[in-house]
């Protein structure tokens, strides 16, 4: 097993899921993360005996841990119906398409309250999930990821994720978080040195406990501090910066969460690996 953190990428899964194990180690990956599903919707391709088969024996054969990105389209707080049935259906089925393939997480961003508001998105989120989990028993386990904030989106701040989580219909359900440097920087969550990522986690370690947090999207931001904008950029040539990776990967060496990168998928992606794998040391 590689050294905490284990390090990866998002690895394309089209035309065949069970290939993307073997994807992921040819890209020099330690872990990965994958869309079960086309991201933009559409129909979503049948899990067969022997994909599941082939999938589960790749990731063995190359000691990979796999992780599932829900769908874009996700919405939880829409005021449409279509829509919102649309998300709870998709969550709870990628969390079974995760548990036949033995995916240790899924993650998804929450929707944007921009039609109701945001008390009455909130409560709709939390509805929603609570439909989603009613009755799950599958290992692949929920984490609701951190989100830049743009448009009225639910889940960028840690008071707001906390509120999630802790309310009454959902504390038993032990849901976790996924914690992104970009969109938690555009947030406003400071990141670019090492007194400032201790204050960070030390600061989300009070409102929603070190424990919930399962998984780190290894981003840099494009975009300044605080503008609650979603713009990813490989690492260190973005305004989060080298020094502020360093102490962000030498955190998930402490608490041994592992890392997977979402920068743009170009000859640089090695280079991002290659950069965090040597900070590890």
């Amino acid at each position: 097993m590689p050294a905490y953190p284990q390090i990866g990428a998002h690895i394309s899964a089209a035309i065949d899921i069970a290939h993307t194990p073997l994807r992921a180690q040819k890209a020099g990956c330690e872990c990965f993360q994958f869309f079960s599903r086309s991201p933009q919707g559409g129909p979503t391709k049948d899990l067969t005996k022997q994909t599941i088969t082939d999938f589960k024996a790749n990731c063995r054969k190359y000691r990979l841990e796999s992780y599932i990105h829900s769908p874009y389209y996700i919405n939880l707080a829409s005021a449409k119906n279509n829509v919102y049935y649309g998300s709870v259906s998709a969550l709870r089925e990628e969390l079974e398409r995760g548990s036949l393939l033995g995916v240790k997480y899924m993650m998804a961003h929450l929707g944007s309250a921009k039609e109701l508001g945001g008390g009455a998105g909130m409560k709709k989120v939390i509805e929603g999930l609570e439909k989603i989990l009613t009755g799950y028993k599958g290992p692949t386990r929920l984490l609701i990821e951190m989100s830049a904030g743009a448009g009225a989106v639910i889940g960028d701040t840690f008071e707001e994720i906390a509120k999630i989580i802790d309310s009454p219909r959902l504390k038993k359900y032990d849901i976790g978080v996924c914690f992104d440097t970009c969109h938690a920087f555009s947030s406003g969550y400071d990141l670019r040195t090492e007194k400032a990522v201790k204050e960070t986690f030390k600061k989300l370690d009070k409102i929603l406990g070190l424990k919930r947090l399962k998984l780190i999207h290894a981003n840099d931001s494009k975009t300044e501090l605080g503008s609650h904008k979603d713009r990813h950029e490989h690492i260190g040539r973005g305004l989060i910066g080298l020094e502020g990776f360093r102490a962000i990967v030498q955190f998930a060496k402490q608490q041994k969460i592992n890392l997977i990168l979402e920068t743009p998928h170009d000859e640089q992606l090695a280079e991002d690996l290659k950069i965090l794998k040597k900070m590890r040391k």
